[in-house]
């Protein structure tokens, strides 16, 4: 047990957790629109030189405006045509990482006040508006940080103020930033997955999650499974069904939650998958059938439900499968 734990009752530890993980969702909501910024840049600046090697006057067509604030709409004067024009202007942007600058409008990049910050609060007292340009602010925001706090609640009702309660905060965390990253670019950053993968092993090592065996066997298995699916499914029909993001993902997955609970992980992602795109198909995400369709919010959707049902109620979820995967 942590410090500080004794005499709390796990209501108080549930609703303490639950605030800081507000706190944590703000953060994350910032890490998942800028990793794939600190991405795009990076890629952007290799090929641009790769561009200026082989023809500095061969054309760039790129938004710079999108890599410092992420909006979707670029003035004129940031487009730039040529590997040489692309590469300078790249050299004068200002640094972006997720700490620094300070967060800013997508629409009209006006710096964000402390106040204007605050998990909910803010999003409420602002009436879901920017207040520099009055654009609407968008829900995923308050609902990351929702969904943040709920889950380390859960996670401190569970486990109490302990390191195995922190380690499944942690776990949740990066499963949400893959979630809607994906869900948003069709990207996995290795960043995450990688960070995924090793907190799973290290955690399994020091005895918070499953055994130190059934984690190493979970993340080769995990990555092993999804790999020959992927290429199955090319020599049945020519086309890459899914990325090596997803590998990764799943063997991360693995780490955490096991050897044995593979299978669980692969259908419940099939239910996830099926929900999720049910109300994007709804929503009329989906209208065009030549638009892809990420694996990795499912698998990460999958962890999630893993990680609030445990293991005897994905088993009462999903009975077929468990004389399969568990004993």
């Amino acid at each position: 047990m942590l410090a500080g734990a004794a005499g709390l009752s796990a209501w108080m530890l549930a609703g303490i957790a639950g605030v800081f993980g507000l706190l944590i969702g703000s953060f994350l909501n910032v890490v998942i629109h800028r990793t794939p910024l600190i991405m795009y840049r990076q890629w952007l600046r290799e090929s641009s030189d790769n561009l200026m090697a082989a023809d500095p006057a061969m054309g760039v067509n790129v938004s710079l405006w999108d890599l410092v604030f992420g909006g979707k709409t670029a003035p004129p004067q940031h487009l730039y045509t040529s590997a040489e024009a692309a590469g300078k202007a790249l050299d004068a942007l200002p640094p972006l990482g997720i700490a620094k600058p300070r967060s800013r409008c997508a629409h009209c990049g006006s710096a964000i006040a402390w106040y204007q910050n605050i998990p909910v609060l803010s999003y409420l007292a602002l009436g879901a508006k920017c207040a520099g340009c009055g654009k609407r602010i968008s829900v995923r925001y308050p609902l990351v940080e929702i969904v943040t706090g709920i889950l380390f609640g859960m996670c401190a009702y569970r486990w109490g103020l302990t390191w195995t309660a922190a380690a499944w905060c942690a776990f949740a965390a990066i499963l949400i930033c893959q979630f809607m990253i994906d869900l948003d670019t069709q990207l996995l950053p290795d960043s995450l997955n990688y960070l995924l993968l090793w907190l799973g092993l290290v955690a399994a090592l020091l005895g918070l999650t499953v055994p130190l065996a059934s984690s190493v066997w979970g993340a080769v298995a995990g990555y092993l499974i999804l790999w020959a699916i992927y290429h199955l499914y090319r020599l049945a029909t020519g086309k890459e069904g899914m990325g090596y993001g997803d590998f990764k993902l799943l063997a991360a997955l693995g780490a955490w939650l096991g050897a044995d609970y593979l299978l669980a992980i692969v259908l419940v992602s099939a239910v996830v998958g099926t929900a999720l795109g049910s109300a994007m198909l709804i929503a009329g995400r989906l209208a065009n059938k030549d638009i892809p369709i990420a694996f990795g919010p499912f698998l990460a959707g999958a962890g999630l439900v893993c990680l609030v049902l445990g293991p005897e109620q994905v088993r009462a979820l999903l009975p077929f499968a468990f004389p399969f995967v568990m004993r």
